[in-house]
């Protein structure tokens, strides 16, 4: 399943809000200097899907297409 994330780096929180079914906005604590935020954002929706996640579009911007791995 591949998703569209809205990325929202130095917001002081970790949060990922439910935009449509393909569209999230998530709200990342690290800054995104040296690729802090991406990993954080990987670890963060590894953590609430449950399976491998990759970036594979917009590893610098704030608009990025994400791929989730499901195990089936």
């Amino acid at each position: 399943m591949k998703i569209r994330v809205i990325v929202v780096p130095n917001s002081g929180r970790q949060e990922i809000l439910k935009i449509s079914e393909k569209e999230y906005k998530v709200f990342l604590k690290r800054s995104p200097e040296k690729n802090k935020a991406n990993d954080e954002l990987v670890g963060l929706l590894k953590k609430e899907f449950k399976c491998p996640v990759a970036i594979i579009r917009g590893k610098t911007s704030k608009t990025k297409l994400v791929e989730i791995k499901n195990g089936n």
